[in-house]
């Protein structure tokens, strides 16, 4: 019975909303939590690989023609977004792009070899922490300062959501394939550094003078709007 119902769910909800929605499009972004599979270990990077193909593989990429857009369109250019970059001191996000790049390796090669524009971009739509320096004996460290959620914890520290801390994660490592070749290792053989990820509280939003709410920070939120369809308002 659960086998009949779920094979029904498939045919009268998912494809008719994958046919009537996701078919049309000719943009894509493919939002990529590469932090928290870190934070699982190299069976969950494994797992969202092998996810990632799958999904990337049911859309058509490829040039848009003038008669592909009466038939079927394809996905001209694709941003694979790898989220939460306030989590990271700024000179990490480089290294995280290349994870999330491995990440997507397969399915990159195959919308490139179709002609279809691709980039990897670390951001954060909403910015939940700033960055900062703080001396560590003698030697200066990059740290990033915010209020963590409820819960999450730190070395055995439990927060409660409500104390702002500053806090290093630790460095990606610069090789994205030591990571997924970590699979085998005791920990105390690992080449992988400790990392440590938590999630964080929103920003307060600050107000002017008069009362009017800024913008909500954001990490590079208006190049990913530039790629996707920047020269559709040249």
């Amino acid at each position: 019975m659960m086998e009949r119902r779920y094979e029904a769910y498939k045919t009268h909800v998912v494809k008719p909303f994958f046919r009537e929605h996701f078919a049309r499009l000719d943009r894509q972004i493919v939002l990529v939590d590469a932090l928290q599979a870190i934070n699982r270990g190299p069976e969950s990077l494994l797992d969202l690989e092998g996810a990632l193909a799958d999904v990337l593989a049911c859309f058509q990429s490829g040039t848009n023609s003038f008669l592909s857009s009466f038939l079927t369109r394809r996905i001209d250019k694709v941003l694979i977004a790898a989220t939460k970059a306030d989590h990271l001191h700024h000179e990490s996000h480089d290294r995280l792009e290349r994870i999330t790049h491995r990440l997507v390796s397969r399915a990159i090669e195959r919308i490139g070899m179709s002609g279809a524009g691709i980039e990897v971009m670390a951001l954060a739509s909403v910015r939940a922490t700033r960055e900062a320096t703080v001396n560590h004996d003698g030697h200066a460290l990059p740290v990033i300062v915010g209020t963590p959620i409820g819960g999450e914890k730190i070395n055995g520290e439990t927060f409660d959501g409500n104390r702002k801390t500053a806090i290093f994660p630790g460095d990606l490592p610069e090789n994205p394939d030591s990571l997924f070749e970590d699979l085998d290792s005791k920990p105390e053989e690992s080449l992988v550094p400790e990392l440590s990820f938590v999630r964080f509280r929103p920003p307060h939003i600050e107000e002017t003078g008069g009362g009017l709410k800024l913008s909500v920070p954001h990490i590079r939120l208006d190049r990913a709007m530039q790629f996707l369809f920047g020269d559709r308002l040249a």
